[in-house]
């Protein structure tokens, strides 16, 4: 009963966290929300893996915020000059737009959950809810580090689901990596894009 009440209220946790990112502009916070969503997914798959494996996640999450986070603050203040906007920048049609990803997600949660024995609907519903919000995210915005958040974000709701059926710890390094490279990639594309838009 703990636990039930615990993963919903991180359900509702990673819902929040991914509804403040679609409406929040300031690259710090979205970097905190994302280390929240790291820190739902610990709960979840701790749930399935040991402790010690669920921590890497964590740690994962906690390193990919820190490679972005840092290479973000040294492109300050000349990266102000040529962030690009998002499209639409109404907040009104991102809460509308995450209310009906949401309904989608609920309505889907419970034959995904049929599917795949041995996990439980806030699981089902915390990582849909992840990967559906990731992927809205992904397609209102071209700005690089709120697209690497977003790939990030879609990422960790697949991983949620893939801890309930493989506990491989092959699978869990590789994931990792796919993390750590994932944010490399977008810190190395912060900077290019700073470059790349400098004259020559």
């Amino acid at each position: 009963m703990a636990i039930d009440i615990l993963s919903w209220s991180a359900v509702v946790l990673l819902l929040l966290a991914a509804l403040f990112l679609l409406l929040i502009r300031d690259w710090r916070w979205s970097l905190a929300l994302l280390a929240v969503e790291y820190l739902a997914v610990f709960w979840f798959t701790q749930l399935h893996w040991t402790l010690s494996m669920a921590a890497v996640k964590l740690v994962t999450g906690g390193m990919a915020v820190t490679i972005l986070g840092i290479t973000r603050s040294t492109l300050e203040p000349k990266i102000d000059t040529v962030i690009q906007k998002s499209v639409p920048e109404s907040r009104l049609f991102r809460v509308l737009a995450a209310a009906i990803v949401f309904i989608l997600v609920i309505s889907v949660t419970p034959a995904l959950a049929s599917l795949l024995p041995g996990i439980g609907l806030a699981e089902v519903t915390g990582s849909l809810t992840l990967m559906a919000m990731g992927l809205l995210l992904l397609g209102l915005t071209t700005q690089v580090l709120p697209v690497t958040i977003a790939l990030l974000s879609f990422l960790a709701g697949f991983e949620v689901l893939y801890a309930a059926v493989e506990n491989s710890t092959l699978v869990a390094a590789l994931l990792t990596l796919i993390d750590l490279g994932l944010a490399l990639v977008g810190s190395y594309l912060l900077i290019a894009a700073i470059e790349g838009e400098e004259p020559a």
